[in-house]
């Protein structure tokens, strides 16, 4: 279970009952996990710099397409509206991202949505779609190195206790992800003990993903931090152990964003054709 973080571009098809984000092909790590499995989960945690004020905290489930590469013919006045700058942003800034700007759409399938009245997951859910899954997924083996942290934990809950969006993710009974808000309590050795609001951490242990992030406006400024590792729940004790850390962070700077943007994304695309992914299958 990876979490990652994501700008809303509100790309959806009611008739079709399709909902997509938008991603630049150099995050190839990405599109071949959900090449691998396709089934995904979008999490509409925050209504920070967005335009509805609609208090809903909402788990969409589906079944992922990467889809064509007319990304730009999809969203519209979206890109410059969300992304805070037009697509043409000049010779030299166009040849730096040109592969930021080499992008495609992931379009889901909704299968189930899951809806609390608020985004804290205080109050009963409702479920539109198929009832989530009477059971819970069963516990997991554990891994062959232990479960214990392999990062140091208590540094990870400092930096998530400061950031406004922490949430957890793992993988139900029926195969597709679910991601809930969670609090940062403390630590203890075995981990960073969390308090699940939304009252569905299954009991148990098995792997999980944690993200802590923030973003401003237009998301030139940002910070995440992106676990995977372990979730163990023991009656009310829900305990999470961080196996690995990727982090980054820049200040909210349009200059610093497209600098960063350019030479991230170009870096991606060289390391994907050295470990062999035809990036040319996305386009």
């Amino acid at each position: 279970m990876v979490l990652s973080p994501l700008s809303n571009f509100a790309i959806h098809d009611r008739d079709a009952g399709t909902v997509a984000v938008n991603s630049s092909i150099a995050m190839w790590r990405k599109l071949e996990r959900i090449r691998r499995n396709p089934r995904v989960a979008l999490a509409f945690h925050t209504r920070a710099h967005g335009r509805s004020e609609r208090p809903e905290y909402v788990l969409v489930q589906g079944v992922a397409a990467i889809g064509g590469h007319d990304w730009y013919g999809a969203l519209g006045d979206q890109w410059e509206l969300v992304g805070g700058q037009p697509l043409d942003a000049g010779r030299l800034w166009n040849w730096w991202l040109r592969d930021y700007h080499e992008r495609v759409n992931v379009v889901a399938s909704v299968e189930r949505i899951v809806v609390w009245p608020d985004l804290a997951c205080h109050g009963a859910h409702h479920v539109l779609g198929p009832q989530l899954p009477e059971h819970p997924p069963a516990a997991q083996s554990p891994p062959a190195r232990g479960t214990g942290p392999r990062v140091n934990h208590r540094a990870v809950a400092r930096r998530a206790r400061r950031l406004p969006h922490v949430l957890l993710g793992w993988t139900g009974a029926d195969g597709f992800p679910v991601v809930v808000p969670v609090t940062v309590r403390g630590t203890v050795r075995e981990g960073i003990v969390l308090e699940d609001r939304a009252g569905l951490v299954p009991p148990g242990g098995r792997r999980a993903g944690l993200t802590a992030h923030s973003f401003s406006r237009h998301v030139y400024g940002q910070e995440q931090h992106r676990h995977t590792g372990w979730l163990e729940r023991t009656g009310e004790d829900i305990v999470y152990a961080p196996h690995t850390r990727a982090w980054y962070r820049w200040p909210a700077s349009r200059f610093v964003f497209n600098a960063v943007a350019g030479y991230g994304t170009r870096r991606g695309m060289r390391q994907a054709r050295r470990a062999g992914v035809d990036v040319d299958s996305y386009r």
